[in-house]
């Protein structure tokens, strides 16, 4: 008979959690991400964690705890945009040699002086690039890329038709790979 409380209980503890911290934690979420919909992403999944560990084990203090979850979740959602970013920006690795892999490099942990100093080094040389892009191309890359909007929503701002768009963020990564083509060679040897 316990057993079966047991789950109840944890239930009604996560439904008092979303009722006593949603609002203030989605509120959290959104001013660290670019979107609403990134924001409602990031909250469902701290719920979907909430609910797990509520069934592993009792959590002591929950606000800390969803607050620490919503962090660790942005920072995640954050490097896996940059990830998807250098894949689109590094060179292919078709002739098979053996170069270190950017995103290693310029996504580690470690906060060392050489590891910040690619990190800025890359970021400023991306932004110097973009400048030269005409503003169309480099409006729909940014928005594309940085911001994560989908062309749908960027076709509805810009009245433009999707394939323009994706057209456009085409001739910009081509510029950025040719631009940056150097720095990748020069960091992948470092």
């Amino acid at each position: 008979m316990v057993a079966a409380v047991m789950p109840e209980d944890r239930n009604n503890a996560v439904i008092q959690a979303i009722k006593a911290y949603g609002k203030n934690l989605l509120g959290f979420i959104r001013r660290r991400v670019k979107s609403d919909a990134d924001a409602e992403d990031i909250l469902q999944d701290v719920w979907y964690q909430l609910s797990a560990v509520f069934n592993a084990q009792p959590i002591e203090q929950t606000s800390a705890w969803l607050y620490k979850v919503a962090r660790n979740k942005i920072i995640d959602r954050h490097h896996k945009k940059t990830e998807a970013l250098l894949d689109d920006l590094t060179p292919g690795n078709d002739e098979g040699d053996n170069l270190p892999d950017l995103k290693c490099l310029l996504l580690t942990e470690a906060k060392t002086p050489e590891t910040e100093y690619l990190r800025n080094l890359f970021w400023q040389q991306l932004f110097i690039a973009l400048d030269e892009l005409p503003e169309s191309q480099k409006q729909v890359f940014i928005w594309h890329e940085l911001d994560n909007m989908p062309f749908a929503e960027i076709a509805e701002r810009t009245g433009e038709k999707v394939q323009t768009l994706v057209s456009r963020k085409y001739y910009a990564v081509m510029h950025l790979r040719r631009r940056l083509k150097q720095l990748y060679t020069e960091i992948t040897e470092y």
